[in-house]
């Protein structure tokens, strides 16, 4: 706001400004509030900082804003001055740079001379350091524009009156002037609690507190003593001899509704009257700045596109994969993409040759002396790509019908392990994803999922066909069973539709053995080369890779998730279930044509996977 003039045999008084320190949590947390709950609100928020007396000599008077910023509650920290301010976050560059900083300007200097007219300010001080900051932050910590404004200012008294002769000092609140200063005529002693360390001049808090002063007793008196107050400590040492002590000469203020004149908007790195750039990048930590970043495409879709989508079921799911190879590395890389944290692999093969080229998550170096296990190299090339996630991987084999495991006593013990620690990573797991190279081999994984009630996600793929579906979740045997149970249960006229295969609900969905006639066996033998290998167009596992882990977002977000009623093609023109839409059994997909298909079909009472004969069977014994 406007300076102070004297008489022309007086110095012209001047003040250091402030210099913005934006702590790194500022930052983190102005992206967190932004993402999450600001979106697309650009409404002005307030914020606080804060100024300290106590730092060395050659450091600029700073006004701190930290991650605490944001929370008016928060505590100032001790021996500090409070400054409250307003933050103009811009959702677009554009914005930023069209913004009026000189009706914002005037906006908060009104506030402040407000204050100082009513004597707000005398009762509150703090209301005479106000700042303004308009920022346009982008690629979440990594760099950020911002103008700060010092407009024309607890631990810590920002103002204090003193009085003091050659044998005592009083001080009291700037409230209290009226009383304290009774009897005086000619001066008074204002104390400034003062962040500056030249010794020539204070700092910026003093120059609204002068046009305070003038207003509201240069009719009384024709002087103010201003004490500086300066306090820091060296080698353990309190020392206050740099605090400076100086008479202004009250200018006579006319009376006048209008606010003077307001100055503030902080220089730039170059000196001029312009913003400056933030960047974060070198300073944070690779890891927390990777985590912010991979879930900032998925925050974003909460802003506009799908404000219901509630991504903590889905970073929160964990997911095991059964097998490693083309499919499941595309699976992989797909679940991440969602945000999901939590990764197993499982797999017996080792990396050849051929396998790079087809699954992303190898390289040529994989290969080399005779392969590294799939599964671990699979889930360290994971961590490697993204550091946050939680990814294991076990090298086992997986029983399967059809391939004896009895040779001898230490194969059937091998057979046994084999088993338990999948029956335990099936427990530990809330979605599993099949995709094996043959059927027989996803028919115990099926079952043990089967009885354990966990969502089974199953994927295939022919030459230039694919299936994806989910299988049935069924039932807990006590229906007190908590949120294990559908919320709203199926009535039989429910099934009611316009055909058989009409609201189904998840519960009476097949798995993916409900439509064999016969058992599965071995199905690579007497088979060539052509037909032991899935021979598939290149395109046909990333296509099935993708709808596999979208049908599990799409049934998580269901309110009733695996008992959610099963969309079909008939759907496709009704309203989706969800915000993600169709929430279907099956995708069969058909390159040659480049179509899809939504079919669905009735669990079978005799399955030999999830038939309630076999899945009985598993609730009482070890598969």
């Amino acid at each position: 706001m406007a300076a102070v003039m004297g008489d022309p045999g007086l110095s012209k008084l001047q003040f250091a400004p402030f210099s913005s320190a934006l702590d790194v949590g500022f930052w983190h947390e102005l992206t967190q509030k932004k993402l999450n709950e600001y979106r697309l609100d650009e409404a002005p928020k307030d914020i606080k900082g804060y100024y300290y007396n106590g730092d060395s000599a050659g450091l600029p008077a700073r006004l701190t804003l930290e991650f605490s910023a944001f929370d008016m509650n928060a505590p100032t920290p001790a021996r500090c001055c409070p400054a409250v301010g307003t933050l103009y976050n811009t959702n677009t560059l554009e914005a930023f740079k069209a913004a009026d900083k000189k009706l914002l300007l005037e906006q908060a200097a009104n506030e402040i001379w407000e204050s100082i007219r009513s004597g707000a300010a005398l009762d509150n001080p703090v209301l005479l350091n106000k700042f303004l900051l308009l920022t346009f932050a982008i690629q979440a910590l990594e760099r950020a524009y911002d103008d700060l404004c010092q407009t024309e200012g607890v631990p810590a008294l920002p103002y204090f009156l003193i009085k003091y002769d050659e044998t005592m000092v009083l001080v009291s609140l700037l409230k209290h002037y009226s009383d304290f200063f009774q009897g005086q005529r000619t001066k008074i002693t204002i104390g400034v609690y003062d962040p500056c360390n030249l010794a020539q001049y204070p700092g910026w808090p003093l120059r609204n507190f002068l046009v305070l002063a003038a207003h509201r007793w240069s009719s009384s008196f024709q002087s103010v003593e201003v004490l500086c107050f300066r306090d820091r400590t060296l080698q353990g040492m309190r020392d206050v001899t740099h605090s400076i002590i100086f008479e202004v000469k009250l200018p006579e203020m006319a009376f006048s509704p209008d606010c003077p004149k307001a100055v503030g908007w902080e220089k730039n790195q170059k000196g001029g009257m312009g913003p400056r750039m933030v960047n974060l990048s070198e300073c944070m930590d690779p890891k927390r700045l990777a985590e912010s970043s991979v879930d900032l495409n998925l925050k974003l879709m909460c802003w506009r596109l799908v404000p219901t989508l509630d991504l903590d079921k889905v970073v929160s799911v964990k997911c095991l994969l059964l097998g490693a190879g083309t499919l499941g590395c595309n699976v992989a890389r797909t679940l991440m993409g969602w945000g999901v944290r939590h990764i197993t692999f499982v797999d017996n093969a080792k990396i050849s040759y051929s396998n790079p080229v087809r699954q992303p998550l190898y390289e040529f170096e994989d290969c080399l002396e005779g392969g590294k296990p799939k599964a671990l190299a699979a889930a360290d090339r994971l961590q490697k790509i993204f550091p946050g996630v939680n990814a294991r991987g076990f090298n086992m084999s997986i029983p399967m019908p059809g391939h004896p495991v009895n040779f001898s006593s230490v194969t059937l013990e091998q057979a046994r392990r084999d088993v338990e620690r999948l029956e335990q990573l099936v427990e530990g797991h809330d979605v599993v994803f099949l995709l094996m190279d043959t059927r027989e081999s996803r028919w115990l994984p099926a079952v043990i999922a089967a009885s354990k009630r966990k969502l089974v996600i199953n994927a295939a793929l022919g030459f230039d066909t694919f299936v994806v579906m989910r299988h049935g979740l069924k039932k807990p045997k006590l229906q007190g069973a908590g949120d294990l149970c559908p919320s709203r249960p199926v009535a039989p006229a429910d099934l009611l539709g316009p055909s058989l295969f009409a609201n189904i609900p998840g519960y009476k969905l097949g798995c993916y053995f409900c439509n064999d006639v016969v058992a599965p066996g071995d199905s690579t033998r007497d088979r060539t080369l052509d037909q032991q290998c899935t021979v598939s167009r290149p395109g046909l596992a990333m296509i099935a890779g993708a709808l596999a882990v979208e049908l599990m977002v799409s049934v998580l977000q269901h309110p009733e998730g695996g008992y959610a009623i099963a969309s079909s093609s008939d759907d496709r023109m009704n309203e989706p279930p969800t915000s993600l839409g169709l929430v279907p059994h099956q995708i069969r997909g058909f390159l040659s044509r480049f179509d899809n298909v939504l079919p669905v079909s009735l669990a079978f009472d005799k399955c030999t996977a999830c038939s309630s004969k076999i899945w009985d069977m598993s609730d009482d014994e070890t598969v």
